[in-house]
């Protein structure tokens, strides 16, 4: 009999585990169901008969109403089901959270880069910025100049040798699917001249001018939060001299972060340069001492309270709220326990989720402002023609995510369960331990993009359907919800959930395997696939229009 599973008592929908044809007899507890079509696994069947107008009922909660009758074993789909969510009220009473056991990791340590204000880097970077994209050509110099002189040159598993390519194409061949490729004989990088820098990073973007004030604004106070950042030992900024975001704004900001004076910060702007060879040449000198200063820091052992874990999922799909979030939600619930940060972004996929986030904030101002930043945030996408019902992609509709409700609902499972201390706005950086809520959209990139920003010295992201995704400063760990795609995707995939849904694990234990992991990698021991493959995202959430 195919595998169903009904997440709370209160549903009259279950989540098809496997895939179920039509006129099949279904269970549920003393429960049968007979489907009347074909639902593909990670799909929901209607246990009940629901009325036109009559809420469909998941994780206990509205999660979408019906737009035309639906009955019993009938699949929930685009077609019969719209977005809808419960009514929120006030936080009527404080919450009481039972944090899990953690004996087994009290006295585990990582060894990490330890910064003058108390910070703990998992990684030691070197940053090249330019705050604006006109040295965006500059910065590919300086990477041609940099990178593989001095051992940090990527992708070397990823590189093909096109020779083969093109000596078939001097004999006039036009068709090259029989051509065999040679092998990256010849690619590989230089021996690594610095021991205790993890890498050189080139923040390429295309902002800083064009646009309004505040988004000039909030991306320096974005890239100040980057140079503070536990990960980062210094950086080198680069500024055309006429843009938008001048220095003297990124100074302001990074004088609020008291990290200016911490590091080796180095400003180089090009219209006050003599020549452009000249600029690059000063900017190399001097960026080597830097190097040269930050390689004198070592690894050494910090307890696990100092890891801030930022929480992300994307290419989301059916079992992402049965296995991979629910999972990292544990894993968050563990670090929390011993101390540590946690940070749950993505607010448009928060939509749904509301009532659970106000209970558990732990007091009402915290509360308001989380639905302050989540009202404005709604408001202003309704004013631009949609709305966070208009969140769910293609590939989630078709992997069982048809509403926002359905998606936020298992997207805030990466949350755990222990109380939210802080609501921190995009750019803001996270000052209290526990876990805290960041104002981020649900894209990616600009979300891995602020959790980063916030201080996130790890993190990990959660997938269904597979992405490459990662961050330029921060591990960035990957992990599947099916057995699938793990399988499929492995080359970018670091830990699999999958074996949840077959009933192989369970979700504490791969909280728990997934912590351990996460150790690995705050020592440097492991190297998250992300990362190995130079997966070096970064977008900021640019709010206005470009002027």
């Amino acid at each position: 009999m195919p595998k169903v599973l009904k997440i709370h008592p209160d549903d009259n929908v279950w989540v098809a585990l496997e895939d179920i044809a039509p006129d099949t007899s279904l269970q549920w507890e003393g429960k049968s169901v007979k489907s009347v079509e074909a639902i593909a696994a990670k799909h929901k069947v209607a246990t009940d008969d629901i009325p036109e107008g009559g809420h469909v009922i998941m994780y206990g909660t509205v999660v979408g109403i019906a737009s035309s009758p639906i009955f019993q074993g009938m699949r929930i789909t685009t077609s019969n089901t719209k977005h809808a969510v419960a009514s929120t009220r006030d936080k009527v009473e404080p919450y009481v959270w039972s944090a899990p056991d953690v004996t087994s990791f009290s006295e585990r340590t990582f060894n990490g880069y330890h910064r003058k204000n108390g910070d703990v880097g998992t990684r030691n970077h070197w940053l090249f910025i330019p705050l604006v994209f006109c040295e965006n050509r500059n910065l590919k110099v300086l990477q041609e100049t940099f990178l593989k002189p001095l051992g940090y040159h990527k992708h070397q598993d990823q590189r093909v040798d096109i020779s083969s390519l093109i000596d078939a194409a001097k004999t006039g061949i036009e068709d090259f699917s029989n051509i065999t490729i040679d092998s990256t004989h010849g690619l590989e990088g230089n021996r690594r001249v610095f021991d205790n820098i993890d890498g050189i990073k080139f923040l390429l973007h295309d902002g800083g001018c064009g646009c309004t004030r505040q988004d000039a604004d909030v991306l320096c106070k974005l890239l100040a939060s980057y140079i503070a950042h536990p990960n980062v030992g210094g950086a080198t900024i680069l500024s055309l001299g006429c843009q938008n975001a001048q220095i003297s704004i990124l100074k302001e900001h990074l004088a609020e972060l008291q990290s200016e004076h911490e590091k080796p910060v180095y400003y180089f702007e090009q219209q006050q340069s003599r020549s452009e060879r000249d600029f690059i040449e000063d900017i190399v000198r001097k960026t080597f001492e830097g190097l040269v200063q930050i390689n004198k820091i070592a690894r050494k052992p910090a307890p696990l309270a100092k890891l801030t874990l930022g929480l992300e999922c994307g290419g989301s799909d059916g079992f992402s709220g049965l296995s991979a979030n629910p999972a990292l939600g544990h894993c968050a619930d563990l670090l929390v326990a011993l101390g540590g940060t946690a940070i749950l972004a993505e607010f448009p996929e928060l939509n749904g989720a509301e009532q659970d986030i106000i209970n558990r904030c732990v007091d009402q101002k915290t509360a308001d402002r989380f639905l302050d930043l989540m009202g404005r945030y709604s408001a202003r996408a309704k004013a631009d023609g949609s709305g966070f019902e208009a969140n769910p992609s293609p590939g989630n509709i078709k992997d069982g995510l048809i509403t926002d409700a359905i998606k936020s609902l298992g997207a805030s499972k990466k949350g755990g369960s222990s109380p939210i201390t802080e609501v921190l706005d995009y750019g803001e950086v996270t000052r209290q331990k526990g876990l805290n809520l960041l104002n981020t959209p649900g894209g990616d990139v600009e979300s891995t993009t602020g959790l980063a920003g916030a201080g996130s010295n790890l993190i990990v992201f959660t997938t269904g359907l597979g992405t490459p995704t990662g961050n330029i400063i921060t591990p960035t760990v990957k992990m599947s919800t099916n057995n699938a795609l793990a399988k499929r995707m492995g080359d970018i995939i670091d830990i699999n959930a999958g074996t949840i849904i077959s009933g192989e694990s369970t979700i504490a234990k791969k909280g728990e395997e997934l912590l351990n992991l996460l150790i690995e990698v705050a020592n440097g021991d492991q190297i998250p696939a992300a990362e190995r493959l130079g997966q070096d995202d970064f977008i900021p959430w640019k709010r206005g229009i470009s002027l």
